[in-house]
């Protein structure tokens, strides 16, 4: 092995499944028939399967994407979109059945919960299997559940939120999220409540040729804080996987969230996931997102800056290895006065993957006095890999601040030379290098995250496959 290559190693943190045992696995394909025994199964009220119905019909209208990578490999013929675990929703983890509570064990949820979050969802394939949320906010009015109890419990308010941020015709994949969604969370913090502790939910989808597709909704209400923290992670399998959950986020006047995110998806998974907020007056949300794994990536998180003087911060780095293809950014549409965007976006690329940066500003006519600062910068680490930077950039009054910047280059052997001469390996300096260009993800990021970001980082760069 020359001293260039990197080495490969056991990448098995992941990437460990249990046996494909369901209580019920619906069959494969897409139909009317499909959605109302998906419907039938969750005992739901009508309204929602007319719901369903309406974004079948929306998807069968809908046309692929015109841009972004080829999404020919996905054939919804071969995905099962609803798989229900062999457990019910327990609110201990000792209920939880031996092999999935295992799962979670080994990927360090238990011990989150334990030690710095005030509540924990996790989701085994199609169904939340584990709700908790600590006393103290359950007294103070704040609710956070599945999103399947919250169409039972709470309807008035689901039925008010619901489809509102992401509407059903937003895009093809939103539709198909709306015809077979099933889990996700729910989260109200009443006013005035600020939560010091962050929540925290835990997707994992273990059965092959399957998809997930929950739904997460969140109102912060006025003068309200929450920090959520949102996690992903899938076995490989070598046959294609499906991602595509949706994201609705309500920030009111004078309220604060944080959205963090680690996606790990397994090499075989499509991801094309959407996340949307709308912000009002005086509002806040920022964006801290780490995309990992998936054989594709389409993710583009949105900021409405609905309210004058709201604003919003996203920060977010992805690592392309061989065969993926992750096309990420941000949206952002100015709309208040006064409003503000900050915009620090990070890609890497190895083994002839595929980094592309997307991002689209809108500054309409009315958001007089808003700034908007965008930087993305790509890093490659060999000569086969790719990194591209693709934003646009509207705007329509004259009275605002806009500032843009894009680098994308090569790993510099100048600089791996000079840390070379102070000690350090080859592979030691490029680590070293590639975690500072990841820096102003990681320190964005509590503590524990940024250990589990930093991970990711290592199984990338030490040539891991999962």
């Amino acid at each position: 092995m020359s001293k260039k290559e990197i080495k490969e190693v056991d990448s098995n943190f992941y990437d460990f499944r249990n046996d494909d045992n369901y209580d019920y696995k619906m069959q494969k394909g897409l139909s009317k028939e499909i959605v109302e025994e998906i419907s039938k199964q969750k005992n739901e009220p009508d309204w929602v399967l007319e719901i369903r119905l309406r974004a079948l019909d929306a998807y069968n209208k809908l046309s692929l994407p015109t841009w972004g990578p080829d999404l020919s490999e996905l054939n919804m013929d071969e995905i099962s979109t609803y798989v229900k675990p062999k457990s019910k929703l327990n609110s201990t983890w000792n209920d939880v059945p031996d092999e999935i509570k295992d799962t979670f064990d080994k990927l360090g949820i238990p011990q989150a919960e334990r030690e710095y979050l005030a509540g924990v969802g996790a989701q085994y394939d199609s169904e939340v299997v584990y709700h908790s949320i600590q006393e103290e906010l359950l007294s103070q009015g704040v609710i956070y559940t599945d999103f399947d109890t919250a169409i039972r419990e709470y309807p008035e308010i689901v039925k008010e939120y619901f489809t509102k941020c992401v509407p059903i015709y937003d895009h093809k994949f939103v539709a198909l999220h709306y015809a077979v969604f099933s889990g996700g969370s729910f989260v109200y913090v009443p006013k005035g409540i600020k939560l010091e502790k962050p929540l925290q939910s835990y997707f994992r989808l273990n059965s092959p040729e399957s998809g997930q597709f929950e739904h997460t909704l969140i109102i912060v209400d006025e003068n309200s804080s929450l920090h959520f923290i949102e996690g992903c992670s899938a076995p490989k399998y070598n046959k294609v996987n499906l991602h595509a959950g949706c994201v609705e986020l309500f920030v009111k006047d004078n309220s604060y969230l944080r959205y963090s995110t680690i996606e790990n998806w397994s090499k075989n998974m499509m991801n094309l996931n959407t996340k949307k907020a709308i912000v009002e007056t005086n509002g806040q949300i920022d964006w801290v997102s780490g995309s990992f794994g998936s054989h594709i990536s389409m993710l583009y998180p949105m900021s409405v800056l609905k309210g004058d003087n709201s604003k919003t911060e996203y920060t977010g780095i992805s690592f392309a290895g061989a065969t993926q293809n992750l096309d990420t950014g941000f949206k952002v549409v100015h709309m208040g006065k006064n409003t503000s965007s900050v915009v620090n976006a990070r890609s890497l690329s190895k083994n002839g993957g595929i980094s592309t940066y997307r991002g689209n500003v809108l500054v309409m006519a009315n958001a007089t006095g808003s700034k908007c600062s965008v930087s993305c910068d790509g890093l490659m680490l060999d000569d086969i890999s790719k990194s591209d930077t693709i934003p646009v950039v509207s705007v329509e009054n004259n009275d605002i601040e806009f500032s843009h910047e894009a680098k994308v280059g090569k790993i510099s052997e100048k600089a791996i030379f000079y840390l070379m001469t102070r000690g350090l390996s080859e592979e030691d300096a490029k680590a070293m290098i590639v975690r500072g260009f990841a820096n102003p993800v990681s320190k964005e990021l509590p503590m524990e995250y940024a250990v589990e970001m930093n991970r990711l980082i290592n199984i990338e760069l030490e040539g891991g496959s999962y």
